[in-house]
Parts: C-alpha cells; sequence; structure tokens
C-alpha cells in the first residue's frame, strides 16, 4: 500500500463578540490656556452623559482599548495628552498645549474611552 496524507475532516465556526464598552466625558474651559503650558483636567471636573460631575475615568484594559480626546471638535494627537484613570484627586486628563497654539475659554473637551470585552466560542461539527 502506498503512503499517503490523511486530512481531518471537521467542520467548525467561530463566533467573535468584541462587546465594546464606551464611556463620554465633556468638559468646557473656564480660561484661555496659552502654548507651551499644560492644561489638566481632573475627574472631578469632567462631566460624563447625564451631566453628573465628579466621575471615575476608567482603567484601560490592555491591549482592549483606546481613547481619544477631542478639543473645540478636533481630535488632539496622542502624544499631546496624557490619561490618568480614576476618582478625585488620582484620575486626570493632561493636555500639552503645543508653542503656538492656545485653547480658548469655553471651549469644550470632549474625552472618549474605549474598553472592549471580546469573547470567542468556537462550535465544532464532525
Amino acid at each position: 500500500m502506498p503512503l499517503e496524507i490523511l486530512k481531518l475532516a471537521i467542520n467548525a465556526a467561530t463566533t467573535v463578540v468584541t462587546s465594546p464598552d464606551v464611556q463620554k466625558f465633556f468638559y468646557v474651559v473656564d480660561a484661555d490656556v496659552s502654548g507651551g503650558t499644560t492644561l489638566t483636567i481632573d475627574a472631578d471636573d469632567f462631566m460624563d452623559d447625564t451631566g453628573a460631575t465628579g466621575v471615575t475615568l476608567p482603567e484601560l484594559a490592555d491591549e482592549n482599548s483606546y481613547f481619544i480626546v477631542y478639543v473645540n471638535g478636533v481630535q488632539v494627537m496622542q502624544d499631546l495628552v496624557t490619561y490618568n484613570p480614576g476618582g478625585s484627586g488620582a484620575g486626570s486628563l493632561v493636555i500639552n498645549v503645543p508653542a503656538g497654539s492656545d485653547i480658548i475659554a469655553n471651549s469644550p473637551v470632549v474625552l472618549v474611552v474605549t474598553n472592549f470585552n471580546p469573547t470567542a466560542q468556537t462550535t465544532i461539527n464532525t
């Protein structure tokens, strides 16, 4: 009998669910911020989607999360911001305002934090 390669006959399907948890936080700048300085927004100063203040900024899930910052409707470059999760006294967002740029009073700052909790289920039919 000659040699042959045996092949398994399996039919499988995998379903992946990403389950994003999106949280948005809002702040209105109370005074002009000149370029070359930083704007630090404490967790207590943010509002959530319901208008409640004194929020807790969520932890970022390792390799399954991201955050985006908008100032006056324009997305801020990632290297200009530092995100610190936590509540009062710990949580904050720090925006480094580059020289030549200013943030004017009453500009909205929007922070969007997205964490994913992915699951996968494989069904094997033989």
